[in-house]
């Protein structure tokens, strides 16, 4: 007896149309569930990394803003506005101003600590600090106004602001132009300033 060869099913298919002419029926195969491309996944994967920045962002946002008083939300709006991390914001106001000194048009006079007597309003106050940290910009958190700070030059005495003065507190005024963008080398070019906080 002979055993009739085992034909694979394309060899079946192809004998079938020799013998026929008849051309066979192929039977699609049901589509396989599609990936997501890899860009649509690449894509997700960069939304979730950027929430997740900016979550954190926000986090030192609001660490960052603690003493900022009565400024917080108009901080926070700059910050917003520009598109900007908080760094990127506070690197660009500082790179910008060069010195605060300038923008704010800082005119003042030294006094000695033992000269100055705050009398009221302490507790309404916060202070800005930058760069070396030693000036201390001290100002309102309700309005923003700084009436006088302890300037890096003289640690030891506070700078007055002559037109948050009561009027007709102040005599007369002597001008003297100091450029706040040199100020390493405005300190060592003036000679008295270091000692107009002595008593």
């Amino acid at each position: 007896m002979v055993k009739p060869k085992k034909v694979a099913v394309k060899g079946i298919a192809a004998e079938r149309q020799r013998r026929t002419g008849a051309i066979p029926r192929v039977t699609p195969q049901p589509p396989s569930p599609k990936k997501a491309p890899i860009k649509k996944v690449a894509a997700i994967k960069k939304q979730v990394e950027e929430k997740g920045k900016e979550e954190e962002e926000q986090r030192r946002e609001e660490a960052l803003l603690l003493d900022l008083g009565g400024q917080r939300e108009r901080w926070v709006n700059f910050v917003r506005q520009q598109s900007l991390s908080t760094e990127e914001a506070a690197k660009l106001l500082l790179d910008s101003f060069c010195s605060i000194c300038v923008k704010k048009q800082n005119r003042h006079f030294i006094v000695p600590a033992s000269r100055f007597k705050l009398l009221k309003g302490a507790d309404n106050l916060t202070t800005y600090k930058f760069n070396t940290k030693k000036a201390q910009h001290a100002f309102c958190k309700t309005c923003g106004v700084q009436s006088f700070y302890t300037p890096r030059s003289n640690p030891d005495g506070y700078g007055i602001a002559p037109h948050c003065l009561d009027e007709g507190t102040v005599r007369s005024v002597h001008v003297e132009q100091i450029n706040g963008k040199e100020w390493e080398k405005m300190m060592k070019e003036h000679k008295t300033i270091r000692s107009m906080s002595q008593s």
